[in-house]
């Protein structure tokens, strides 16, 4: 699936050695870069991406507080869309960014950082929108339509960034424009349908995303459609359908159809700013990679965007050889136990871990890495049952070092069902802290409602379930989702019902 990904690796790993002085690490609360640009380049990209967090938490009153190292959103600025593309093992030629959301390690590839593109979709265009879905993961638990979970994400990814320090939220989303006047429109019915006419096989482009753009940016700013927004968020609450909410709330959606095109056509649109005394950003910390750590970098990056078993036993090899020459490098060390892991060998990683946090005892990697090695070895069975104490006990240590990870609590829950044991109170509420912090994660949110549907907690499991099984972006679970719904709902309703015995005819 993704062989051209390694191909490519060596070639990035050249560049990254020829540039081993010139890697930054620039980090803020929310967001940590790696590129080799320039100090004054990667500052401000990275101050714009934490400005744009700060901006979207004062519009939505979400109180700011400080996510772990691990929960920030690591970002890595490649030297075009081309090379996006070879790393993530991608062949769609239009796709210039990529956004992995997961607990622990949300990991964002973009080309070069040249600003925002008037007319196109950017690399930090598409990490604007699929950071405001980030975003909204965190707002509640909800589902609400296709058009509007990709309306709030457009409504956002064409921010501006004012040299006064405010940002402008709402601005035109201009790389839409050709989208809006060429492509195929969505009929105004199916468009308001929950899945947006998503399960439909389509045979031509269509202007989803620029109508969702449309509708969202008319709700929030026009003045005639005031407070609609929210009395269709509340109808959807109350268990309306998408388009009973559509059509209890905008009315005639014939007409609401016309106020749309009329609404494309005007030359000017409102939007707001968000002045400097409201953007709470915290300082931005600028540190130049260590030489191991940059030729390390482009190995880290494939660990992070995932590798199949095949794809590790070419990595380990490159990974091998920069450890050797930096066995002092704990970061390094890190890595190379990451690699082995990856390539089934177990012993190799622990040993390497261990040697990361003999030079750093807060190595978090490392920590984690070496837990699922012995994991590994007790369900492989080269350890003995007896031995899941010790490897909880090494996530337990894990934990000790970052509180708010969300992976040692996640596998030390999981450590239980793999032994075949039922989970203690402590892991399972370990595992539920894990999804607060990170509500994006799909694996993370079933794994959460399989675990309340065996509790019987049956209205925790359907309020966990519907963002998973009405995602605007279907994953693994999205069907097996669907299908515990359906039951968990029905159980539900057969709690509810009146027995025939409390039924009294007078």
């Amino acid at each position: 699936m993704r062989s051209i990904a390694l191909c490519f690796l060596s070639l990035l790993l050249v560049t990254a050695t020829a540039k081993a002085d010139e890697w930054l690490e620039v980090s803020g609360d929310h967001f940590v870069v790696y590129s080799d640009q320039d100090e004054v380049g990667v500052l401000g990209f990275t101050t714009r991406l934490e400005r744009f967090h700060a901006a979207m938490a004062h519009l939505y009153n979400k109180q700011q507080n400080k996510p772990g190292l691990s929960n920030r959103v690591a970002v890595f600025v490649l030297s075009s869309t081309g090379k996006v593309r070879k790393v993530y093992g991608a062949k769609n030629r239009f796709m210039a960014g990529v956004y992995l959301p997961r607990a622990g390690s949300s990991v964002a590839l973009i080309p070069r950082v040249r600003g925002p593109s008037r007319y196109e979709m950017s690399g930090e265009t598409i990490l604007y929108h699929e950071y405001a879905h980030h975003f909204m993961a965190g707002l509640n638990a909800r589902a609400y339509p296709r058009w509007f979970t990709e309306g709030f994400a457009e409504f956002f990814s064409g921010a501006k960034f004012r040299e006064d320090g405010s940002v402008v939220l709402g601005a035109p989303a201009t790389h839409r424009n050709y989208e809006l006047v060429y492509a195929r429109e969505v009929p105004i019915r199916k468009f308001l349908d929950f899945d947006g006419g998503a399960d439909e096989q389509k045979f031509s482009y269509d202007s989803f995303y620029g109508q969702s753009w449309v509708l969202f940016h008319y709700l929030q700013m026009a003045p005639e459609r005031a407070g609609e927004l929210t009395k269709y968020q509340r109808e959807l609450a109350t268990g309306h359908s998408a388009l009973d909410a559509a059509e209890n709330v905008f009315g005639d959606l014939q007409q609401l159809d016309k106020d749309l095109e009329y609404y494309m056509k005007r030359h000017r649109l409102s939007a707001m700013v968000i002045d400097p005394p409201y953007l709470n950003v915290g300082p931005i910390n600028v540190r130049k990679l260590r030489k191991g750590e940059a030729e390390m970098l482009p190995i880290m990056l494939e660990s992070k965007v995932g590798v199949s078993r095949e794809e590790a036993l070419e990595l380990v090899p490159d990974a091998r050889e920069v450890a050797a020459r930096f066995p002092d490098d704990p970061t390094v060390l890190a890595a190379l136990a990451e690699a082995e892991f990856d390539a089934g060998n177990d012993d190799a990683a622990i040993a390497a871990a261990d040697r990361a946090v003999a030079i750093d005892p807060k190595q978090i990697n490392a920590h984690i890495q070496k837990g699922y090695a012995l994991a590994h070895k007790v369900e492989s069975g080269v350890l003995p049952k007896e031995s899941w104490r010790d490897v909880r006990a090494q996530f337990i240590k894990a934990n000790g070092v970052e509180n708010d990870h969300p992976v040692p609590l996640v596998q030390f829950y999981t450590t239980y069902l793999k032994e075949g044991e039922r989970p203690s109170k402590n892991a399972i509420a370990g595992l539920e802290w894990a999804m607060q912090l990170a509500p994006f994660d799909q694996s993370l949110r079933w794994l959460v409602a399989q675990q309340m549907v065996s509790d019987e907690r049956y209205k925790e499991a359907v309020e966990t379930l519907v963002p998973l099984a009405y995602s605007p972006h279907p994953g693994e679970h999205t069907d097996k989702a669907r299908k515990l719904l359906n039951d968990v709902e029905a159980r539900l309703e057969r709690k509810t019902e009146p027995s025939a015995d409390s039924t009294k005819v007078e």
